[in-house]
């Protein structure tokens, strides 16, 4: 992989890989610093598998009122929690799958690990720990001659209600 680039966009959610796709795109050297899975929150613990959950819960809702569609079901509908989760991260893990396929396809380099901007051209890269627990990337340091930060936010905490990994979660808790 090149240590120099024409761009650099540290963060890999929507706003990031397709700004990468763009510059790629547009004839630029392109890179990006990723400090957990492409992707982004949305893709890989929120959006995505959020909705693959409420699918779940609405078919199982649904199951209940199958003679209003002139059908029946003879016992009775359980959820498997287990799978209902293994199905969402099923729909995450393919979506972060195409997220790796665009950034093959288009030439992009993908560095993984934590991005800091240590000046206008410069992003330090050390190593992270994913969402899976995995210890991901390496030291380096690469440079752009443009640098584009999307980082995504972070969930506030409001000081009279803190998050406690009991009552009141995040997607991180």
């Amino acid at each position: 992989m090149a240590t120099h680039y024409d761009c650099v966009i540290v963060g890999s959610g929507p706003g990031g890989y397709e700004t990468a796709v763009r510059a790629s795109q547009l004839g630029m050297d392109t890179a990006i610093v990723e400090k957990n899975k492409l992707g982004g929150v949305c893709l890989n613990v929120g959006c995505i598998p959020t909705k693959a959950l409420l699918k779940s819960a609405e078919v199982m809702a649904e199951s209940s009122h199958m003679s209003d569609f002139g059908l029946e079901l003879d016992g009775t509908v359980t959820p498997n929690f287990p799978k209902v989760i293994e199905r969402s991260r099923g729909a995450a893990d393919q979506m972060n799958q195409g997220v790796q396929f665009l950034m093959k396809k288009n030439d992009i380099d993908v560095h993984y690990g934590r991005g800091r901007l240590t000046d206008a051209d410069t992003v330090e890269i050390e190593p992270s720990t994913n969402m899976d627990g995995d210890e991901i990337g390496e030291e380096k340091t690469i440079t752009g001659d443009h640098i584009i930060l999307a980082t995504g936010a972070r969930p506030n905490e409001l000081p009279f209600l803190p998050i406690d990994g009991e009552h009141v979660l995040n997607y991180e808790h």
